[in-house]
């Protein structure tokens, strides 16, 4: 169950990226500032995606490990 929910917590970091490109895109024109600002949010949000998925895999395989000894 608590794998679950960090795989869900993984994949809300990709919406948020999503969503953060989306707002670059609109405010493009209009601010740049607060466009560059949503490009940074982006790039963080998909390196900690990574970041996450990493550190869960690396869980799951310490416990799957122990258990199997």
């Amino acid at each position: 169950m608590q794998n679950k929910i960090y795989q869900l917590f993984e994949y809300a970091y990709i919406v948020m990226a999503a969503f953060s490109i989306y707002l670059v895109t609109t405010h493009w024109e209009d601010n740049r500032a607060k466009a560059y600002m949503f490009i940074f949010f982006a790039i963080l949000a998909v390196f900690m995606f990574f970041f996450k998925r990493k550190f869960r895999k690396m869980t799951q395989q310490r416990t799957k490990d122990q258990n199997k000894k």
